[in-house]
């Protein structure tokens, strides 16, 4: 479907894929053909191997608005698809389950107001830069809604810490670079102009990993969190490790670090 995308931009670079979120007269909004778009690309992630690490960012002033809500109250949008059984509402929430089920890395540049439906893009990365005009916020409660939507009750206390999370869910208040730096929420604050630029020690420092121990990293990182213990968490790292030791990438990387060169892996 890649080659009909309209609402998003893929662009590859050797092995990584920058993905832009293209509707910028309307803040990067998501609307329903958004959705459909941002489905099929997290989904067609799991099983490309070609493709190791993926930036997220958005075109013009904005990171993502959020949902457009002008068009989702448009004619004929009440019969958006299902996803899993909850209308549009479970249908949208796949594309977070997606991003974190993809093994690639997702590397966030955001600029801009990140809000609702935009700051879960977000928080459902695994590393996040911010531009300096960086502001997000949880905004389903100013609308009447809960906070606790598309992941973000389960992301950003796992990020900031439960008071900062209850505060900025209870409120629904904008936490802007500075502060979001301060909390951990992102790695680094840059000039907005130099976020391309910020990503790129990151993105180089990952490909110098081999394939199956990025992959298996972040995987990894997913199910540790929620582990219920030490013993479990130590099972999923035992495994990841006896899968790894057995790969060519193993013994290359060995070699590599007793020669003093940088490896160079064939994901085998």
């Amino acid at each position: 479907m890649a080659e009909a995308y309209r609402t998003i931009t893929v662009e590859r670079r050797d092995q990584v894929e920058w993905l832009t979120l293209n509707r910028p007269e309307a803040l990067n909004a998501i609307n329903v053909p958004m959705v459909h778009e941002l489905r099929d690309y997290f989904g067609g992630l799991y099983d490309d191997p070609q493709v190791r690490i993926v930036v997220m960012r958005g075109a013009g002033r904005a990171f993502c608005a959020g949902l457009d809500i002008k068009q989702r109250q448009a004619p004929g949008e009440e019969s958006a698809p299902f996803g899993g059984g909850f209308g549009f509402q479970g249908f949208l929430a796949e594309v977070y389950i997606r991003m974190r089920r993809c093994p690639q890395p997702i590397v966030s540049l955001v600029h801009g107001p990140a809000c609702g439906g935009g700051f879960a893009f977000a928080l459902a990365s695994d590393i996040r830069i911010a531009g300096q005009s960086a502001r997000m916020n949880a905004a389903f409660i100013r609308l009447g809604l809960s906070a606790c939507d598309m992941g973000v009750s389960y992301f950003l206390p796992r990020l900031v810490g439960m008071s900062v999370a209850s505060e900025l869910m209870l409120t629904g208040r904008f936490i802007n670079a500075q502060r979001a730096l301060a909390t951990g929420l992102v790695s680094e604050v840059v000039p907005d102009e130099a976020l391309e630029a910020a990503a790129q020690p990151y993105i180089e420092e990952m490909l110098t990993t081999s394939p199956m121990g990025l992959r298996l990293t972040k995987e990894g990182l997913s199910l540790a969190v929620d582990a219920p213990s030490l013993e479990a968490a130590m099972a999923i790292e035992n495994r990841n490790q006896v899968l790894c030791s057995r790969s060519n990438d193993f013994a290359e990387g060995m070699r590599a670090f007793l020669e003093k060169r940088r490896p160079v892996y064939t994901g085998t």
